[in-house]
């Protein structure tokens, strides 16, 4: 618990201390953010903001991860490693992405083609590893079963068909939290509260954990704590970069950070045995992705007519004049009490079962 403790500490110190420095050495090179000429035009203001904050968000979780398992006295677990290699994984192809779009003096940066390869690329190392990774009781990071709460008896999938399900998930989940990143402060927050849950049922799942104690409803998890600690530290550094990226944002995360973000997200999903249950954790992301195929599936079905007048969804309510601090603290709103519901079914779950 003290490796937790450490980690979120030291996650928020970074981001805090670090993203002034960073705010700083972008402006200096002139790193910043290129406005899509067919968004809302309030956000021509925003021209010229830093962007590719989430390099100070991978460097402050990577690094407070390390201290506190140095300062605790124990090596990285299996599940650690490959969490932190699809965390800085995806945050590489989104670096990739913003840095393209800063040389190039364009909007757009890695063609959709180059990004999915990478995505796919980097999921499916993930996967192959976190599947055949075992330990001394046959345990992997990864199990073949679908899950919601815990693995679902009989939901099992083969191989191929598990590698291809980690991918979607991972794929869904990085590009989702990138949709939501439209608005000062928003995917920030939301993440704080998702990598917050996290950390809860990281705890409880370690406190409950089979390996020590095969009381009714234990849960077959491998490497709860480090897990745990990896969220915390991803909680304090979305926390601190919030300080600085909430309206008026003196800097954007960028791809940099969304992709990383949400492929944390997935990892934690999977690993913790709560893939389904991520619908409820992360809902303001399926709500926002879900605006985005909404909009497009009827544009092509009814020839050019919309549903919202902009997606994603946020953009669709600035457009009606909502203030964007209101947008935000509403779909803030929205978010925890997805977050709580999502909690609040993990722990029935258990409850349940005793």
């Amino acid at each position: 618990m003290l490796a937790v403790l450490i980690a979120g500490a030291l996650g928020l110190l970074g981001t805090l201390v670090g993203t002034k420095w960073a705010i700083s050495v972008l402006v200096a090179k002139g790193y910043g953010q290129l406005i899509r000429d067919d968004g809302p035009t309030s956000h021509h203001t925003k021209r010229g903001t830093p962007t590719m904050g989430g390099i100070v968000i991978i460097f402050s979780v990577v690094l407070a991860y390390a201290v506190a398992k140095l300062a605790t006295g124990f090596w990285p677990s299996p599940s650690g490693w490959l969490l932190l290699f699809l965390f800085v994984g995806l945050g590489l192809i989104g670096f990739l992405d913003d840095y393209i779009k800063i040389s190039k003096q364009r909007s757009l940066g890695l063609r959709s083609k180059a990004k999915m390869i990478g995505q796919v690329s980097v999921g499916l190392i993930f996967a192959v590893l976190a599947i055949g990774w075992e330990d001394d009781r046959g345990q992997t990071p990864i199990t073949h079963a679908i899950s919601f709460a815990r693995d679902i008896p009989g939901w099992t999938l083969p191989t191929v068909a598990l590698i291809v399900w980690v991918l979607l998930l991972i794929a869904a989940t990085s590009n989702g939290v990138n949709l939501t990143d439209g608005l000062d402060g928003l995917a920030t927050g939301a993440s704080v509260m998702v990598f917050g849950a996290y950390v809860v049922i990281n705890v409880w799942q370690y406190n409950q954990n089979c390996a020590y104690d095969l009381a009714a409803g234990c849960y077959e998890v491998r490497d709860p704590m480090d897990l745990a600690t990896i969220a915390a530290a991803l909680t304090g550094a979305c926390f601190g970069f919030l300080w600085w990226n909430t309206s008026p944002a003196k800097i954007f995360m960028g791809d940099t950070g969304s992709l990383s973000l949400g492929g944390a997200i997935a990892g934690l999903a999977l690993m913790t045995r709560t893939e389904l249950l991520l619908v409820l954790l992360g809902g303001l992301f399926v709500i926002i992705t879900l605006s985005v195929i909404i909009q497009v599936g009827y544009f092509k079905i009814s020839g050019g007519k919309r549903v919202f007048r902009m997606a994603p969804l946020q953009h669709h309510f600035e457009l009606k004049g909502w203030a964007e601090i209101t947008i935000v603290v509403r779909f803030w709103i929205i978010c925890g009490l997805c977050v709580l519901a999502g909690v609040a079914v993990f722990y029935w779950d258990w409850i349940s079962r005793q």
